[in-house]
């Protein structure tokens, strides 16, 4: 009998207008399933997260409960009680279990919320059991009112009922425990009752990006609002603003109710408007990332009433171009100091750690220090450039080596060297040696020459008898000749080599010429 195991998982894909329940089967071979589990978990998402949802149950999270602070007096701290949220995707869940509030928890904080999206029961919301990263929920109360923004005027009819405003409103801010991804919810409940709805779920995915420079950037904000909700039905706005160091400017904002792009203050930047209105995807889209773009980017969602955001940091990091000037480096005798320069370009942000390594022949690596850096200056691209002056005293240095410039930046290390040879680091060489005796014999055969031609200019019978030497050499051997004239009209040509140190006659020969 062939046995497999099978799951069934549940999800929904939602949209603006409503909620579609999409049902996966997943079926596995016995054998296939103990020899490769951590597949199949893979490939359903994780079994536990699989049954978790085909039973419409979610982790329960552990939030701080804000209190509003009373007018007047010293605040003495945050005024917060430890609360608990049950989220279930179908409301009938609540209603067959009952919970029974822990002792540190007041059972006035307890609330039952029911999120038919899901939003709340994703698995980085849920970390391991023993782990100590959980993730961080705060809870808000809020007071629904119209909005003053001019883009989210239009939304707010006045012929709306305010009754479905009569209620409990909650506020809850969610960050998953590996810090990858953000929520706010708004919640509704009924006065005096604890049982909640999700009305507005805004999320992103993107809480910090980085990226290098001029390429493109999505930041992710997607939102999903109750269709069932009388707040839905007269449109939404999408605003991005950005700050930066107390700056703050406005990027992009939507008016989704007359489907128009109120405002774009940044060049470059868009949003998928298709995407918007078939799966509530509000991401922001910059084209070309500059040095300008680096800062907190603020994602807004407004229904009628209602409003939430969540935020994300761009960080645009470029690393260090380097150079080392003069290159190749002169020679250089030993005990002398040789000015370097080393000057990094294009690079953002600003932190940056110029030092000096010098490598001998030996493979040993010596920091040298910082040197002397130059202040930053800003190029037309925003980028920043640093220089480093180094003056290195060749004293203590080896005969040869590589000396290096390290810059140290968040977007990676860059290094670049250049070679350095020192001269009169030693005692005199076997080819040093061989030269200096080359150059002697030569002097010697120069002095003799001319000592014998003014003391024989005055007798041409007395008998000639000098030397001349005639050297030629490469890196292997010397070759010394030797020319010797005398008044019985014969010359010997007498060829000698030295080869390190080594002395042979290679031969000789004899020629006769008339005076």
């Amino acid at each position: 009998m062939k046995v497999n195991f099978s799951f069934i998982c549940e999800s929904n894909i939602t949209t603006v207008g409503g909620t579609e329940s999409v049902v996966h089967y997943l079926t596995f071979h016995p054998l296939f399933y103990l020899l490769n589990p951590h597949l199949c978990v893979e490939f359903a998402c994780s079994l536990s997260a699989c049954i978790s949802e085909a039973h419409g149950s979610c982790p329960v999270l552990e939030c701080w409960f804000m209190k509003e602070k009373v007018s007047g007096g010293l605040s003495g701290g945050p005024n917060q009680d430890k609360s608990l949220l049950y989220v279930h995707k179908h409301a009938d869940s609540h209603r067959a279990e009952s919970h029974d509030a822990p002792l540190e928890v007041n059972p006035d904080r307890l609330y039952f919320v029911t999120d038919p999206a899901a939003t709340l029961c994703h698995r980085s919301l849920n970390p391991r059991r023993g782990s100590s990263n959980k993730p961080m929920c705060e809870i808000n109360p809020l007071h629904p009112q119209p909005s003053t923004l001019e883009l989210a005027v239009p939304l707010t009819e006045p012929a709306l009922s305010p009754i479905y405003l009569h209620a409990d409103w909650l506020s809850t801010a969610l960050q998953s425990f590996d810090k990858t991804m953000s929520i706010s919810a708004i919640t509704r409940a009924p006065t005096g009752t604890k049982e909640h709805d999700v009305i507005l779920t805004l999320t992103t995915k993107t809480v910090l990006v980085q990226s290098r420079l001029g390429a493109p950037v999505l930041l992710d904000c997607s939102f999903w609002a109750d269709p069932s909700s009388p707040l839905t039905g007269t449109g939404f706005a999408v605003e991005w603003r950005y700050q930066f160091r107390g700056d703050g400017r406005l990027v992009l904002a939507y008016d989704g109710k007359s489907d128009r792009l109120s405002h774009t203050g940044e060049e470059g930047a868009t949003l998928d408007f298709e995407a918007l209105h078939g799966r509530g995807n509000a991401s922001l889209i910059l084209q070309e990332a500059k040095v300008h773009h680096s800062g907190i980017y603020i994602c807004s969602v407004y229904l009628p009433y209602l409003q939430a955001q969540v935020a994300m940091e761009l960080q645009v990091v470029e690393p260090p171009s380097l150079s080392i000037h003069p290159s190749p480096l002169p020679l250089t005798a030993q005990g002398q100091t040789i000015n370097i320069q080393c000057e990094a370009s294009g690079f953002a942000p600003l932190s940056l750690d110029l030092h000096w390594e010098f490598k001998g022949a030996d493979g040993n690596t010596k920091v040298l220090g910082s040197g002397s850096l130059s202040s930053h200056r800003q190029l037309w691209d925003g980028t920043y450039t640093q220089s480093s002056r180094l003056e290195l005293d060749t004293a203590d240095l080896g005969r040869a080596g590589e000396v290096a410039c390290v810059g140290v930046h968040p977007g990676g290390t860059r290094r670049v060297s250049v070679e350095i040879n020192l001269i009169g680091f030693s005692s005199p060489s076997i080819e040093d040696s061989m030269a200096m005796v080359g150059v002697a014999l030569v002097l010697y055969g120069l002095i003799k020459l001319v000592s014998w031609s003014f003391s024989g200019s005055g007798n041409n019978k007395t008998s000639l008898h000098f030397p001349l030497w005639l050297l030629w050499c490469d890196h292997e051997s010397f070759n010394v000749y030797e020319i010797r004239q005398r008044t019985s009209f014969v010359s010997s040509l007498t060829l000698f080599r030295i080869r390190r140190g080594s002395y042979a006659t290679k031969g000789k020969m004899k020629h006769t010429w008339n005076l």
